[in-house]
């Protein structure tokens, strides 16, 4: 049985995978037509943006780890995590949050943001 975590877990995934990364249409599915971001870089980013700009980006690998998903009210849940991103053997690592919504057909995220942090120290 699927948890609301796994549901959510798995929705977050999908937006690090190449293969959705490059996709416009598979990317306007998943993401709500209000959407913004908080980047990483600093910057403010719409929907259009996102859809203009992610099916251009280099490849990458993501590692999702300490994923955590807190319902906020019906409908509506936070996913809070950190992603180590490895491009070209170089590794940084950000937390990262998404606001999803489910509009009675599907979840959508909302909202995202990405915090560059210190990576995990190795065990």
């Amino acid at each position: 049985m699927n948890t609301l975590k796994d549901e959510v877990y798995t929705l977050e995934r999908a937006l690090l995978q190449p293969e959705v990364r490059r996709s416009a249409g598979r990317l306007d599915a998943l993401l709500d037509d209000g959407f913004w971001e908080f980047g990483a870089s600093g910057r403010v980013y719409g929907k259009a943006d996102i859809l203009r700009s992610l099916p251009a980006e280099d490849p990458a690998e993501y590692e999702i780890r300490e994923f955590e998903a807190q319902p906020l009210c019906e409908g509506v849940v936070l996913a809070t995590y950190r992603v180590v991103r490895t491009s070209g053997g170089i590794a940084a690592s950000s937390l990262r949050s998404s606001i999803w919504k489910h509009d009675g057909s599907a979840w959508r995220v909302i909202f995202h943001q990405g915090t560059p942090c210190s990576p995990l120290p190795t065990r």
